[in-house]
């Protein structure tokens, strides 16, 4: 008993003094629960925080809508058209990446929301980073969505 009580007493102390010695980190996110305890980054604030954004939704209602101090993604990977698009057209859309032209390169153009004014340019990059977009042969359909991407 003497044993179990000296070592919960152990652990309880080795516990708490790793909780309050180490410098608080923000790393809750964002959301309803972010912006409550905004300021406050103690480590049961941050728990806090984290556990109101997981039991309201807000931190992924916020994450799809910009809102709760949030920001929407920047990436299109998450179009489903366009990963269908791409899967689908890969040889096709190496090809006239590789010529700078083509319909292939228009449709992925409009679906990653290239405006008309700039097509000619997009292809252009695509073109000129043709070995970017397609390293390999086995490049998979999001490394090519991506790898535009990061080009853009």
């Amino acid at each position: 008993m003497k044993k179990v009580l000296l070592t919960s007493l152990v652990l309880l102390l080795t516990v708490s003094g790793a909780v309050f010695a180490a410098p608080p980190r923000d790393n809750c996110g964002c959301g309803l629960g972010s912006m409550l305890f905004e300021g406050k980054s103690g480590f049961v604030q941050q728990i806090l925080a984290s556990t109101t954004n997981g039991s309201f939704g807000s931190q992924t209602f916020g994450i799809s809508s910009g809102t709760s101090e949030c920001k929407q993604p920047t990436h299109f990977a998450s179009n489903e058209e366009l990963n269908i698009f791409v899967a689908e057209n890969m040889d096709n859309i190496a090809k006239d990446a590789a010529m700078g032209k083509g319909e292939y390169l228009d449709t992925l153009a409009g679906l990653m929301d290239v405006p008309e004014s700039n097509r000619v340019e997009f292809s252009q990059m695509l073109q000129d980073n043709f070995l970017k977009v397609f390293p390999d042969a086995s490049v998979s359909h999001a490394d090519v969505i991506e790898n535009i991407a990061s080009l853009m």
